[in-house]
């Protein structure tokens, strides 16, 4: 009796591993796109970033949406208004490798724009 239950135990413990290890394949082979948007909201406990992201040929149309952020060092240099790259991945919405696109200066030999 012991044997049949060993051998139960063992196969299923085979079927997980190749489980594990499929899921791991497959997310190895997502293919990843860059992400730039403008930060509309910053959320640190929920470890989340409201962000109206461009149009990601191949992935997503632009729009604004909730976010989730790989590492929490991004709340501690993100802020409403900051234009971000990211790196994302084929079937998640998790914000990889976030960074802080400095702003553009305006273009040598242009006078900035005038306020009305």
């Amino acid at each position: 009796m012991k044997s049949r239950r060993a051998q139960f135990i063992v196969v299923v413990g085979m079927m997980l591993a190749c489980c594990v290890s499929a899921g791991h394949a497959q997310t190895a082979e997502k293919k990843a796109h860059t992400f730039r948007g403008k930060v509309e909201k910053v959320d640190a406990p929920s470890k989340m970033l409201v962000v109206n992201g461009e149009n990601v040929e191949g992935w997503m149309a632009a729009m604004t949406m909730t976010y989730v952020v790989d590492k929490d060092d991004v709340f501690k240099t993100v802020k409403v208004g900051d234009q971000i790259t990211a790196k994302v991945y084929d079937g998640d919405f998790i914000l990889h490798d976030v960074q802080v696109v400095p702003p553009k200066s305006p273009a040598k030999g242009k006078a900035p724009a005038k306020k009305k």
